[in-house]
């Protein structure tokens, strides 16, 4: 069975606290799942309290069975069958103690409630803590976002027997979805996005009824989930391209400086490197590409962490961001080009940060 130990250490290492408590709501908080590891069921209102070495978790005799088998061994499984016996253990462990919570997820009633129940000495946020914690993967979940990756991957081999003229964004995106949920996915780490045309030049375009049609741009960004993380890849495609068309060659210019601009941002994301500086890079180049044909088209940040959230806790690669980059970070490498009424390019691969410079996951 695994173990947590390292997690809980460095969630402890930033949190000024003698106990965590992570309250699930109808909603589940994904720091549950990063200390329990389940993933699958709904887990309602069910409560985690850790210290430094073990946690406890409180759940339904529905879900009960579920969690003795998913848990890891640092935590142990009670099975409130009455509100009462709750109460009984939120008092017995909290009582006196700082009790750290998310105060990023956690409801201002339930907060009031939990701390009258508790009888806890005060309660403080540490949701600082689990960002901290979380931007360094460990070797569980880079294996597990290297397969979520693998899968969105597949998908985008196997959508190439799919893209003909005629066919729908939206029936191209309910397609994509099959298809990692084929290879193995739980299903898709975020609505999966597809645009054909000029409705590539909207970076968060919804897709619709448009219809796919020759010498034209297909984005398609998508995400797999699998285990409780998350991929995040996006590819550009010029479909049945006219290559003796001025069309062509405007979007084959686009779709190199992007992936030039890729390229270059890759080779400068390595431990110590200011978030900021990738970024910069990959603008710059798309700045002076072409003689400033592209300037100012690139309108979003190069990236983004991943991993039990498709835009995970931690820095971006932006500007501005003066963080630094560290080792066993997943970010996104996503330069992209978008012009009004003719279209846009986006490449984007995962990354992982190693110490040796950053590697596509």
């Amino acid at each position: 069975m695994r173990s947590i130990a390292g997690r809980l250490e460095r969630i402890f290492r930033n949190a000024k606290a003698d106990r965590i408590l992570i309250t699930n709501t109808t909603l589940k908080d994904s720091n549950f799942v990063y200390l329990t590891g389940l993933y699958g069921s709904a887990f309602e209102s069910s409560i985690l309290i850790a210290d430094r070495k073990k946690a406890t978790l409180i759940t339904t005799v529905l879900e009960y069975d579920v969690a003795k088998k998913v848990c890891p061994k640092e935590v142990k499984v009670i099975a409130a069958s009455a509100r009462h016996r709750t109460m009984e253990v939120l008092a017995k462990q909290l009582r006196g103690k700082t009790v750290g919570i998310n105060g990023a997820f956690l409801p201002y009633n339930l907060y009031k409630r939990i701390k009258k129940i508790s009888k806890a000495k005060r309660l403080v946020d540490v949701s600082e803590a689990f960002s901290a914690a979380r931007q360094i993967k460990d070797n569980e979940e880079i294996e597990l976002m290297r397969k979520a990756n693998r899968i969105a991957l597949k998908a985008f081999a196997g959508i190439q027997k799919y893209l003909k003229a005629g066919v729908t964004e939206k029936g191209t995106a309910e397609a994509f979805d099959g298809l990692m949920k084929r290879y193995g996915a739980d299903g898709p780490s975020f609505p999966t996005i597809v645009c054909f045309g000029a409705n590539a030049a909207v970076p968060h375009h919804v897709p619709e009824n448009t219809r796919l049609t020759k010498n034209s741009f297909v984005l398609i960004d998508a995400g797999a989930l699998y285990h409780g993380y998350c991929s995040d890849v996006t590819r550009t495609f010029i479909f049945k391209p006219d290559k003796r068309s001025q069309k062509y060659r405007s979007m084959l210019d686009m779709y190199n400086t992007v992936k030039g601009a890729q390229a270059l941002a890759l080779k400068s994301i390595k431990p110590g490197v200011k978030c900021e500086d990738p970024h910069l890079l990959a603008m710059n180049f798309i700045n002076g590409a072409f003689n400033g044909r592209y300037k100012d088209r690139f309108i979003h940040g190069l990236g983004h962490p991943i991993g039990l959230e498709v835009h995970d806790l931690g820095p971006s690669l932006r500007p501005g961001e003066k963080r630094k980059i560290k080792e066993n970070m997943v970010v996104s490498d996503e330069p992209g080009i978008y012009i009004n009424g003719f279209g846009g390019v986006r490449i984007e691969d995962d990354v992982l940060v190693t110490k040796n410079g950053g590697k596509f996951i």
